[in-house]
């Protein structure tokens, strides 16, 4: 495969996208914008990015961020995990040493980085021949190699990375960035690959025998687990009740409306409430909502709820405060919506 890597290499230079992530090779800024693009697209990126820096501009400012601060920042991009992560590593760079390990063995100990993170920083910020392998990655190399290896197994990831660390120029990571690069616009997922303005067409096995659209193999997804909810959007003069989620498991430490699991009707979301020590004045149920998770699907049944006096087990603050300072993850979007619609009214 070595026959590809200058002529990627010309066409990168000449065609990459201006990202605000390429302008230094600061090791920092390359983590944050990687960790920031898994699950995300580019566009939606670079605003997090730019707001994320001005904000948290090094490995220390990161270390000793308020999570809700944290986790508001990152608010809209999802994965909520990825922000802790990026704390937690922070905070441990800080008891080591002080400053960003500069090898992919060390780089790959810190909480949240895999083996293509680390590929990237390495490679990128510090120079080290090692491959950094995503999805365009593997798309692009399969592909080439006209190549029915299953990339889903870790075998063929092994594989692969060995081929490209024999390949891999003397500036590793510019040769990594054209690979992903072509990956996303070129060689592109979920469509049909731009093959007659691809600089290495003409090595590309899968594009002489026409099996693009085949590869690569991979494990076919499992399907999602559903699960329903009742969501209540609980109302007390000008106040909104929310409360903590736990530490750990599915958005560990975010901050929710109140709900049960299961679909209830009115009449048994009523008795729930009274159950819970609410006094009920008056019961809205609202549209129903859906929000996709990588592993479920959660059905929820919303309605709002005036109340007479509030419940302690609750946060109870006002609409203002609540977008302000608190961090509903996107799974509750439509009930914000609900109750925001709700608040206007009166």
């Amino acid at each position: 495969m070595k026959e590809i890597v200058k002529p990627l290499l010309n066409w990168y230079q000449k065609n990459k996208r201006e990202l605000p992530w390429r302008n230094d090779k600061n090791p920092y800024h390359i983590w944050v914008s990687e960790i920031m693009l898994q699950q995300t697209r580019v566009e939606a990126v670079k605003v997090y990015y730019e707001r994320f820096l001005k904000e948290i501009p090094d490995i220390t400012s990161l270390a000793n961020i308020h999570l809700d601060q944290l986790l508001k920042l990152w608010e809209g991009l999802g994965y909520y995990s990825r922000a802790k992560n990026l704390q937690k590593a922070a905070q441990k760079i800080i008891e080591d040493t002080g400053s960003m390990p500069s090898t992919y063995e060390e780089i790959i100990k810190l909480p949240g980085i895999g083996e293509y993170t680390a590929g990237a920083i390495a490679s990128i910020a510090f120079g080290e021949k090692v491959p950094a392998i995503d999805g365009n990655v593997f798309r692009v190399i399969m592909r080439i190699q006209n190549s029915r290896r299953n990339i889903s197994k870790t075998t063929t990831k092994k594989e692969l990375f060995k081929e490209l660390s024999e390949i891999m120029p003397n500036d590793p990571g510019t040769f990594n960035q054209a690979l992903m690069e072509l990956g996303a616009t070129i060689c592109v997922p979920n469509g049909i690959p731009h093959c007659e303005n691809c600089p290495i067409q003409k090595y590309c096995k899968s594009s002489q025998e026409n099996t693009m659209m085949e590869l690569p193999i991979k494990d076919t997804k499992k399907e999602k687990k559903i699960e329903q909810y009742t969501v209540f959007i609980l109302l007390n003069y000008h106040t909104v009740a929310i409360h903590k989620r736990p530490n750990r498991g599915l958005l560990a430490s975010m901050y929710e409306f109140p709900n049960i699991k299961g679909n209830l009707n009115q009449e048994d979301a009523l008795k729930y409430l009274k159950k819970e020590g609410y006094q009920v004045l008056r019961i809205l149920e609202r549209d129903s909502s859906k929000h996709i998770f990588t592993h479920k699907i959660w059905y929820m049944t919303n309605y709002i709820v005036y109340v007479e006096e509030n419940n302690q087990k609750n946060i109870w603050v006002d609409v203002s405060t609540l977008e302000k300072q608190y961090v509903l993850p996107s799974a509750f979007k439509t009930q914000l919506k609900q109750l925001k619609d709700e608040v206007q009214k009166h």
